[in-house]
């Protein structure tokens, strides 16, 4: 064994915790602190720790918790309530920034036939644009007291919708680039899967129920739960040809409405929050390249930036609008779409393991976050702030 990858990894932990908590204090997410741990230490900076394939595999696990955690923070009773509204602007909100963010790469680096490179790269490009991340703007809303309110409610349940339907456009847009696979066999694959989910999970979820009652609030639940995250994994990746991280997301989804949900997430949170955790988000930032930035990427960060907020305010407040929301409700709905976080890094670092992605681009994703977490809560207390003085007046 080589020994030096205990090192590397005491090293990333202590630093990615450090600047965490260093980012939280100036109200930023502690992700972007553990993102800027990694480009420090990696080759970009201080090159004190390079990559390996133990810091791959660790990440990727680190990947799969991260998912299975957001699929236990679902509530599906919360989701049929909003069902059919919160749907509809989930989907206006993937669909315009992923055709906004294809445009956007073609407009800097060519217009290129369906199927080739290129173009595939494109289509990525707005894939990572529609991923919400709303933990900003749960924090300010709650602020305001505002999260369990109309608008408040539509952003939360659309979020959920979001990230699964983002996750779902990732797995078609990774099985249509492999050219050996047919669109028809992606199709029937992804359909499979779910037929799959729901048959396996109704089952699995009767079983979890029982051992919850026989075994209240005990450690052998989190493990289980543990344990059907890393099988589906396993199973979305092998046998149906979907991405693994989707399997840990419906792992999730499947045991999110038993009583002891909350306490399983708190267990697996403390994994992630100790050591997994840090070790994906740092490894993003050891994977930038800071060396291989020019003029061009430059513009179109810049060019990334804007197109990522207003998309998603113009499809999400479109959504709004059509499910019948006053304008002034439909922007405050669409602000509160336009925060990026975990989400998008994951889609980002998947699309850079199967060559969707350069790593000269990993800045332009983190800069997103980074932004999009600083203006979201401004320009929602502007929106509600408004909003209020008008009534008032």
């Amino acid at each position: 064994m080589d020994y030096n990858l205990l090192r590397d990894l005491a090293i990333i932990v202590i630093t990615a915790k450090c600047l965490g908590i260093a980012a939280r204090h100036i109200r930023l997410p502690q992700v972007v602190g553990e993102i800027v741990a990694g480009l420090l230490l990696g080759p970009s900076m201080l090159g004190i720790v390079g990559q390996s394939d133990f810091l791959t595999i660790m990440a990727e696990i680190g990947v799969i918790l991260l998912m299975f955690s957001a699929g236990l923070q679902n509530k599906l009773s919360e989701l049929l309530k909003t069902g059919p509204k919160a749907f509809l602007i989930a989907c206006a909100g993937v669909f315009v920034p992923l055709i906004m963010g294809a445009v956007l790469y073609m407009a800097f680096y060519g217009v290129s036939p369906w199927g080739s490179e290129n173009f595939y790269k494109a289509v990525f490009t707005g894939v990572i644009m529609t991923a919400t991340s709303v933990s900003i703007t749960v924090e300010t809303l709650r602020e305001m007291g505002k999260l369990s309110g109309k608008c408040g409610t539509a952003i939360m349940s659309a979020a959920i919708i979001d990230d699964v339907l983002g996750i779902l456009v990732l797995t078609f847009v990774i099985g249509f680039r492999d050219p050996s696979v047919q669109p028809l066999q992606i199709i029937i694959n992804t359909v499979l899967f779910f037929v799959f989910a729901v048959i396996v999970g109704i089952l699995l979820y009767k079983a979890f129920r029982k051992i919850d009652q026989a075994y209240p609030h005990t450690q052998r639940l989190p493990i289980l739960g543990l344990g059907l995250c890393l099988l589906m994994a396993y199973a979305a990746e092998t046998y149906f040809g979907i991405a693994d991280i989707t399997g840990a997301f419906v792992a999730g989804v499947v045991l999110c409405n038993l009583p002891d949900s909350e306490y399983i997430e708190q267990k697996m949170d403390i994994t992630s929050y100790m050591f997994f955790g840090p070790v994906f988000f740092a490894s993003i930032g050891l994977k930038t390249v800071l060396s291989g930035i020019t003029p061009q990427i430059i513009f179109f960060t810049i060019g990334f930036i804007a197109v990522a907020l207003l998309s998603k305010i113009a499809g999400c407040g479109l959504g709004a609008k059509l499910c019948r929301f006053s304008s002034r409700d439909s922007i405050c709905i669409g602000v509160g779409m336009m925060a990026r976080g975990e989400v998008a890094l994951i889609v980002a670092q998947k699309g850079l393991n199967v060559g969707l992605m350069d790593a000269s681009l990993f800045t332009t994703v983190i800069l997103l976050i980074i932004v999009s977490s600083i203006v979201t809560p401004i320009f929602l207390k502007i929106c509600f702030g408004e909003r209020k003085l008008k009534s008032e007046s």
